[in-house]
């Protein structure tokens, strides 16, 4: 049986009063009649119809997930899509127990899974190529299992979920499943870390891969993305050790939209310090995502990240007005054009500490076709599509539903200056 949280003294779920001086005045803004495909109608309002007695203050993990559940904790199968905003104030830790003690990644081990004893029993010179399988493997999964239903935190349709002023959300796997109209805004997102990646021989020369986003969107439409900041932290995957290899990669994407997810708009946001941004699509033998996957992403600033800028399987994708800071070491390439994609750039800009090649900024994954104009690449104006020569065709379809296209000349102050949370 579900129990409330705390009392109604504690602040835990109160829905606060709808005024200036409680509520930030963006949380009940609806997206821009132009502003890309989340904006198609019925354009995207998230909480913006909430009654007042739907609107909470939230300052920790489980008022977080009651307030995403009409005050119930712990939460149920499904989240609630009644109306609702969400005003995230100060840091939210989401690895804490029900006590709010911090917790590590011991505290979620089970049945003994130790790293030492997973590299030992599956290196690929005995083992071989197949998958893990067997007492070990299946205790790294009930580990894993163990952080996802701390970590992981479900958020359901018709939603506003708004940071006041510097708000920060802190090892959460925001998912937003087969919801329609959420919005999520002005929040710093810090280091969502798997505790217990996979060893998968069988990805390229094989390689580890974790399992959480800082947002998944999965088989939902109309939602918006908008003035948050995506950063690994003080746990960044170039810190983590080797193992066969490889690096033991602890995070994933930043902001994945899979499953047939369309009409999703993401702006304004900073992507930084990581390697897996954002996939768009997530196989090439999932026909069903043709005429889905609709994206726009415009004014987000890239900076020290590796790829996935995006990578898009089936979806037309418009990207434009983005400032991409590319750095040696880390950087492989941004756009990357999957089976059946359809990236149209659009007056975007690279700076970079090594001067860039067309061939690196996009990498085709079986993309035939791609459109950009006006891309700023080493100071200079390109035409991406003619660098690439006879490896793509170009694009005919041109996006029309977007709000003013910046000249690239002016991209990187714009971007610089209004990018990431807002004040």
């Amino acid at each position: 049986m579900h129990r409330y949280i705390g009392v109604l003294a504690a602040l835990l779920l109160i829905g606060i009063a709808d005024s200036a001086a409680t509520l930030p005045k963006e949380a009940r803004q609806s997206i821009a009649a132009d502003d890309g495909w989340a904006a198609l109608k019925p354009a995207t309002r998230g909480g913006a119809d909430a009654k007042s007695k739907h609107v909470y203050a939230v300052g920790s993990r489980q008022e977080l997930i009651a307030a995403l559940n009409e005050g119930v904790y712990p939460a149920p199968s499904e989240p609630s899509n009644k109306p609702k905003i969400i005003v995230v104030n100060g840091t939210i830790d989401v690895n804490v127990d029900d006590h709010h003690r911090s917790l590590s990644c011991k505290d979620y081990v089970r049945d003994g899974f130790a790293i030492e004893a997973y590299v030992a029993a599956y290196d690929p010179a005995t083992w071989g190529r197949d998958d893990p399988s067997g007492k070990i493997e299946d205790a790294r999964k009930a580990s894993q299992q163990a952080q996802s239903e701390r970590i992981r935190i479900r958020v359901g349709s018709n939603t506003t979920i708004i940071g006041a002023n510097g708000a920060v959300i802190k090892g959460a796997a925001l998912e937003i499943k087969n919801q329609s109209n959420v919005i999520v805004r002005n929040l710093s997102f810090v280091d969502t870390m798997d505790c217990f990646p996979q060893w998968e021989p069988r990805d390229g020369e094989g390689a580890w891969n974790s399992e959480y986003d800082f947002i998944a969107i999965r088989g939902s439409d109309h939602v918006w993305i908008d003035h948050n900041s995506f950063d690994d932290g003080v746990n960044p995957d170039d810190a983590q050790p080797h193992y066969f290899g490889k690096h033991y990669q602890v995070h994933d994407g930043a902001v994945d939209i899979t499953e047939g997810a369309d009409l999703v708009t993401v702006s304004w946001n900073r992507f930084l310090n990581h390697d897996k941004v954002m996939l768009i699509g997530s196989s090439d033998s999932r026909t069903a995502d043709s005429g889905k996957l609709r994206v726009t992403l415009h004014h987000n600033l890239f900076e020290n990240v590796g790829q996935r800028t995006p990578r898009v399987r089936y979806g037309q994708v418009h990207v434009y007005n983005n400032l991409y800071r590319a750095v040696e070491g880390r950087y492989q390439y941004s756009w990357g054009a999957g089976v059946q994609s359809q990236i149209y750039a659009d007056s975007n800009v690279f700076e970079s500490t090594k001067p860039l090649a067309p061939r690196t900024v996009v990498r085709l994954f079986k993309g035939e076709a791609i459109g950009a104009k006006s891309t700023l690449l080493n100071g200079s104006e390109i035409d991406i599509v003619a660098a690439l020569g006879q490896d793509v065709r170009a694009l005919t379809w041109v996006p029309t539903l977007h709000g003013k296209i910046d000249k690239p000349t002016d991209v990187s102050k714009i971007v610089s200056s209004r990018a990431g949370p807002m004040k």
